[in-house]
């Protein structure tokens, strides 16, 4: 009896991967650009053809930079706003993918794959809520380390990372971070901290890498371990550290709470499960093909939705 195994997809990690990977001379037969859609396309065929999932979710940012985040630590992925509007930061996304993204969602709906998202937070956190709250094994596609935090063996839950590209892929398991960080998942979060990520807009401790991270982590066990004893003079640890641990007390007392995903929202109803395409949205498929162009990249998609349905 085959496995059932739920995959939640970072959507956005993997068009925008797709968008740079593929060339931007992948057109329609009107000359729009849609690398970032086929691009995706192949990406969702390799990987139901390669893990086999039975339940399949597009987790999508319904807000990218949001802003309890921002209120937390101002520097949160600022350096990636184009520009303010009252409803929010606005993110600096090449024209040539924005005008994709729509076109992007459309076939993933009328392939069956449900796009899930919630006001106010990131795909993050939609991945962590549903991936805590699976009964089944669960498969997470990201090409983001911060999601690190949610791999738990003793629930199967494993990362799809991306960052070696698609040809490369690594499968995360407890023993893999362990061997890859020197710390185990439970301690991701603690060691994304203090190692910071510019890419997010976190600035980290001050003289504090990697290396340092993981021997405090060894000594003292978490964070909070770690802050008590540079504020414990009988505990002993170098001057050094102590300072600069000392010295980003604020951020320190913050930057948990963004770097943590969200396990407990209110996703709404979505019916995940790989299912034979109704003939509407076949229908629908074929137009957008000859549409867009979209060609063999949707075909495989198709064909292995199609196996992984029975």
């Amino acid at each position: 009896m085959t496995e059932h195994r739920r995959m939640l997809l970072d959507t956005a990690s993997l068009y925008f991967r797709a968008f740079h990977g593929v060339p931007d001379t992948v057109r329609s037969p009107d000359g729009e650009p849609v690398n970032a859609i086929r691009g995706l396309l192949d990406m969702i065929a390799k990987l139901v053809g390669e893990f086999a999932p039975s339940d399949l979710v597009a987790c999508w940012d319904d807000d990218w930079r949001p802003q309890w985040r921002v209120d937390l630590i101002p520097s949160y992925k600022a350096h990636r706003v184009d520009h303010e509007t009252d409803a929010g930061s606005v993110e600096a996304v090449p024209d040539q993918l924005q005008q994709q993204v729509p076109v992007i969602r459309e076939v993933l709906t009328r392939l069956g794959i449900p796009v899930v998202g919630v006001p106010g937070y990131e795909a993050d956190d939609v991945i962590g809520t549903l991936a805590t709250r699976s009964r089944m094994p669960v498969d997470i596609v990201t090409g983001d380390r911060d999601l690190f935090q949610l791999v738990d063996d003793s629930r199967s839950v494993r990362v799809i990372y991306t960052g070696r590209g698609m040809s490369n892929l690594e499968l995360l398991t407890d023993a893999a971070v362990e061997e890859k960080y020197g710390v185990s998942p439970a301690q991701y979060v603690d060691f994304a901290v203090m190692r910071g990520d510019p890419s997010d807009g976190l600035p980290g401790v001050a003289g504090v890498g990697e290396k340092t991270a993981v021997g405090l982590l060894r000594d003292f066990g978490s964070l909070d371990g770690i802050v008590a004893a540079a504020a414990d003079p009988e505990v002993a640890m170098g001057a050094a550290v102590r300072s600069k641990l000392t010295a980003a007390s604020d951020y320190l007392g913050v930057a948990t709470r963004v770097v943590e995903v969200a396990r407990d929202l209110d996703v709404g109803d979505y019916d995940g499960r790989i299912t034979a395409i109704p003939d509407d949205d076949a229908a629908a498929l074929d137009e957008l093909a000859e549409t867009w162009g979209l060609g063999s990249s949707l075909t495989r998609a198709r064909k292995a939705l199609a196996a992984a349905a029975g």
